[in-house]
């Protein structure tokens, strides 16, 4: 059974108004209920999301947002609407850029290192292992530290146990369209790197699948590392895939997938122009619009 908010101070029980309210503003149904959901969804990200959401205090949020507590009533008469609305809030932006600017530059610098490997088959493929196995491990150090993609995570594994039916619906249905924009996103990157450096997909494949499953098996990996944080950072030293270094066991993984995807474009000329090109092209990429 909902309850309903009361609190001592003010007509029918409730606090006098405060915030914007207090300094003669009033603001609007909608102009409220984004504040309290922005407000809301910062604590969430601060302190971790839990089954039930104990931990967020409404009278918490109200502050934060700076609103008056009269138009929030108003708006949800019961603290369970409001948490409803909150859990669909989190759902509809949980998932993380498919690159991050941390990436871009990890490219950058280790390109700009090896320009030269672009200048033979053999080295073209060493670079890309690099690539595989720095940025493998930087994705996964940034998402395993990241409050907003374990909550996308709780999300995930907790959605299924909301006891409204209609809730429960919504939620999937928003982290579906989320999971699909972010799956979008990683095939486009992926895509366009492989072009890059002269890879395309081996037949039958494509890159939604690629993003699919890389995606997939991070998030495993990052599930797994919650409960063994000893399993996180490099776990072995060689080259299983013929490049030598620290690997760690995400690299392993993602780099496995990479290799069943893509192979090397026979099509694609390598002369002193287009390594000249790529390297231009790597030195100037930026973060998706």
């Amino acid at each position: 059974m909902a309850t309903e908010f009361r609190a001592a101070g003010g007509p029918e029980g409730r606090p006098a108004p405060t915030g914007l309210a207090r300094r003669g503003r009033r603001l609007s149904d909608q102009e409220t209920g984004q504040r309290m959901l922005q407000a809301a969804v910062a604590m969430v990200h601060r302190t971790g999301l839990t089954v039930s959401l104990d931990h967020i205090s409404f009278e918490d949020v109200i502050r934060d947002a700076d609103v008056s507590r009269s138009a929030v009533y108003r708006r949800w008469p019961y603290k369970d609407l409001f948490f409803s609305d909150l859990v669909k809030e989190l759902a509809r932006d949980a998932t993380p850029p498919a690159i991050a600017s941390d990436e871009v530059n990890l490219i950058q610098q280790i390109v700009a290192e090896r320009l030269d490997w672009l200048e033979t088959p053999e080295g073209r493929r060493r670079l890309l292992l690099e690539l595989f196995r720095q940025l493998s491990l930087l994705d996964f150090d940034t998402l395993y530290r990241s409050p907003e993609w374990r909550t996308y995570l709780a999300l995930h594994a907790t959605f299924v146990s909301l006891a409204d039916g209609e809730l429960r619906d919504e939620v999937q249905e928003i982290l579906a369209t989320s999971e699909r924009e972010h799956t979008a996103q990683v095939a486009a990157a992926w895509e366009r790197l492989a072009a890059l450096f002269g890879y395309r997909l081996r037949p039958g494949a494509t890159f939604a699948v690629l993003a699919t499953l890389l995606s997939a098996t991070m998030r495993g990996l990052i599930i797994t590392a919650l409960s063994l944080p000893e399993m996180t950072g490099p776990q072995a030293r060689g080259n299983p895939f013929g490049a030598e270094g620290d690997w760690s066991l995400d690299a392993i993984a993602l780099t496995s997938i990479a290799l069943a995807f893509l192979e090397p474009d026979p099509e694609v000329t390598w002369d002193r122009d287009r390594i000249t090109a790529v390297g231009q092209a790597i030195g100037s990429l930026s973060l998706p619009e």
